[in-house]
């Protein structure tokens, strides 16, 4: 094979791996967001860390010995960006549920691409909408709950940090 035949097959490989990069994660956005919708209408629907989800919210208030203030005015900030956040969610699952017609029919790579490219900008607003919320509950710890859950979030990172070179350096099969 010349060099340009190399190229393009190196060029082919990380199509390929950027579009099951790209379904992966449209499989586990589908997930989060199935599992969303069966959700208690004022529960949130998104979100990590800060426990959006109200058993993380417990392991958390827990955690940082929230006071009751505290959990209440979480509990608001909750529940008043539930309903901000709802229709993105909504509009997720919507496209995911489009994207799986080309999986199981007829491919149709434009159209794939204009709905993966629709679900990416929903995605970033979320993540907007994530970041800011996250924000305002931190705001809500004491300087000493801040750093515990900086602390928490540090910890974190090196656990993650760790298992992805352990993954890499696996032998490859």
């Amino acid at each position: 094979m010349d060099g340009a035949g190399v190229k393009g097959a190196k060029n082919f490989m990380k199509t390929i791996r950027f579009r099951l990069l790209v379904a992966a994660l449209a499989v586990l956005l589908g997930g989060a967001i199935a599992r969303s919708q069966t959700t208690d209408a004022t529960a949130p629907v998104h979100g990590h860390a800060f426990g959006m989800r109200s058993p993380m919210m417990g392991f958390f208030a827990k955690y940082l010995d929230l006071t009751d203030a505290q959990r209440a005015q979480m509990k608001a900030v909750l529940q008043k960006e539930h309903a901000a956040m709802k229709p993105q969610t909504q509009q997720l699952h919507l496209m995911q549920q489009q994207l799986k017609q080309y999986e199981e029919g007829t491919y149709d790579e434009a159209k794939v691409q204009a709905l993966v490219a629709q679900q990416a900008q929903t995605l970033v607003q979320l993540k907007v909408q994530e970041t800011r919320i996250h924000n305002e509950l931190f705001q809500l710890l004491t300087p000493d709950q801040q750093a515990k859950m900086q602390q928490f979030e540090a910890n974190r990172e090196t656990r993650m940090q760790q298992r992805m070179q352990d993954s890499a350096a696996a032998p490859q099969e």
